[in-house]
């Protein structure tokens, strides 16, 4: 996701003061100085207190599950994974756009086909703890996933920093006046790097869990995701910087395997 979706067109925000982004980080509406509007504001500052309460049960429940000696521990770690990424998307859209901070942010309401892959590993997990709990105690395998997963947590967090105030989970089909090509930092090794942390992560999760059925579903799934999303996404920032974007398309990979995105006719 850029300031189009993934964390693409932006500049950041350094004016940013606290004074006018703690409010936001809670869900409040603001005045034009800064100062919070109270008025209708409990009910969203609870729905937002007991999803991060919930998000830091489950963290918890994840780091007792890790600890355990029982063929449960390495779900235990892609419990923390899971509860750390959702909760970190809000936090991180709370400092760095506070403006387009929402309880979506959270993204615990991403899709309907987000909800049922997570269900599914969950219960091919379970089926094959219970049939097949050799499966789930390769260490080596399991550490490879985490080393996946911290990776692609890493990376997506640090696109979302370098696009800084522009960045917005939602994609932008309109180009603001504050909108810049972000080249540098993550942006200089790929042109998504968002979606590559992303890929990584959630494939990871799979890994973490020895989940072979998953494993291979969530690979072939994501990757088609993103290629169609990277392609709708370029087709925008073509529209919106036009040279100055396919000079940056030539020079930087999409990060994504296999993935070059949208073609452009000659």
């Amino acid at each position: 996701m850029s300031s189009f979706g993934c964390g693409r067109p932006g500049r950041d925000f350094h004016e940013a003061r606290l004074h006018s982004a703690w409010p936001a980080a809670w869900g409040l509406s603001t005045r034009a100085d800064g100062r919070p509007l109270l008025e209708n504001q409990p009910l969203i500052t609870d729905t937002i207190a007991i999803r991060a309460c919930f998000l830091g049960f489950v963290f918890g429940c994840g780091v007792l599950l890790s600890f355990s000696q029982s063929s449960w521990n390495h779900f235990g770690w892609y419990v923390c994974s899971l509860s750390l990424f959702h909760y970190s998307e809000y936090l991180v859209t709370a400092v760095n756009n506070p403006k387009s901070l929402s309880l979506d942010s959270f993204l615990l309401n991403h899709s309907l086909e987000y909800t049922v892959a997570a269900l599914s590993s969950w219960i091919e997990f379970t089926l094959e703890n219970i049939f097949w709990p050799e499966l789930k105690q390769i260490t080596w395998l399991s550490a490879t996933g985490l080393l996946m997963v911290i990776f692609g947590e890493c990376l997506r967090k640090a696109a979302m920093f370098t696009a800084g105030s522009n960045f917005n989970h939602v994609v932008q089909n309109e180009k603001s006046d504050t909108h810049t090509l972000v080249t540098s930092g993550v942006y200089a090794w790929f042109r998504h790097p968002s979606y590559v942390g992303w890929f990584y992560w959630s494939i990871g999760t799979q890994v973490m869990l020895c989940n072979p059925i998953c494993g291979v579903v969530y690979a072939l799934t994501v990757w088609r995701f993103f290629r169609d999303r990277t392609e709708e996404e370029e087709i925008s920032l073509i529209h919106f910087f036009g040279e100055e974007y396919l000079e940056y398309k030539k020079r930087v990979p999409t990060g994504l395997p296999f993935i070059k995105g949208v073609k452009v006719g000659l």
